[in-house]
């Protein structure tokens, strides 16, 4: 019998401007600079550790619907259109828009620091692309690095907070390309057009549709996205790195699709769970699963 891979738990302990309060009831208490949210989070199936005023005292709390994403924000108290955030020497704008995200995922922070040690390290120039980029946190940890990254997303808006956010970090003479379009299909074209890429990062979502209406869903579309991925993979890839918030998914799910993905290719492969620790009790949610690959 083969090796059993071991699943890790991956947190980041650096932030400053974000902590996950508490949580309970279905909910979570998170401050994201100085506003306090309450957002839905149906793993906390515990009580609440804090005393109930605390919970009162919150900014803003999400109200969800059936729907995937559906609901609306109720403001007890003002909040900005949008405010700074830092993390380490990266700057951004946070926002409550019309779903529950914030223009942030904190846990992700953990692939930041990963990144920015792997393109350093390498002998060579590094050519990364990200894919289902978002607001470009993980593109400009890549530049800040040295990489020339292009980052595709098929949110007009989510580029345009992108390039905000790499002003505000003082990375506006990065090398980043900025593409609005569907991320299969830009792959397809970059397959003919004969171009490879040292580093890959990929956040699909579990459901979301291209700018003309492509519709993506995890479980039937993840397979075929790594199939048209590992052409432009670069004949000595650096790293790949891949984040799913798909429910119903394992992080064994991911570990073994990449581990096939990258099998022609000597490197390390690990695979777990993206987590963020509580303040208050110290119990731990767990938000995404992940598989990450890399050369060194």
């Amino acid at each position: 019998m083969s090796k059993m891979p071991s699943i890790e738990l991956l947190a980041s302990t650096q932030w400053e401007d974000y902590e996950l309060l508490d949580s309970g009831d279905g909910l979570k208490l998170e401050r994201f600079g100085k506003y306090k949210f309450i957002r839905p989070e149906h793993q906390a199936i515990w009580r609440p550790a804090i005393p109930r005023g605390e919970w009162d005292a919150a900014d803003a709390i999400f109200r969800a619907t059936d729907d995937e994403s559906g609901g609306k924000w109720q403001f007890n108290s003002e909040v900005e259109a949008q405010w700074r955030m830092r993390y380490k020497s990266l700057s951004f704008l946070a926002r409550t828009s019309h779903s529950r995200h914030l223009g942030v995922f904190p846990e992700q922070a953990s692939h930041w620091d990963w990144i920015r040690k792997q393109i350093p390290a390498s002998d060579r120039s590094i050519q990364v692309l990200n894919l289902f980029g978002y607001t470009g946190l993980a593109s400009l940890a890549a530049a800040e690095a040295g990489a020339r990254v292009t980052q595709v997303d098929a949110s007009k808006k989510s580029i345009q907070y992108a390039k905000q956010n790499q002003q505000l970090s003082g990375l506006g003479e990065k090398p980043i390309r900025w593409i609005v379009d569907d991320a299969i299909k830009f792959t397809k074209r970059e397959v003919r057009r004969g171009v490879h890429y040292d580093g890959i990062i990929l956040d699909p979502p579990k459901f979301g549709r291209g700018p003309k209406g492509e519709v993506w869903e995890f479980f039937k579309m993840l397979p075929y996205l790594l199939q048209e991925v590992k052409p432009v993979l670069a004949p000595r890839p650096l790293f790949l790195v891949i984040t799913a918030y798909a429910i119903r998914a394992s992080a064994l799910a991911l570990h073994f699709m990449v581990k096939e993905l990258m099998s022609d290719f000597q490197g390390m492969l690990s695979s777990g769970e993206l987590v963020i620790p509580e303040k208050s009790a110290g119990r731990i949610l767990s938000m995404a699963i992940y598989s990450r690959w890399s050369s060194l």
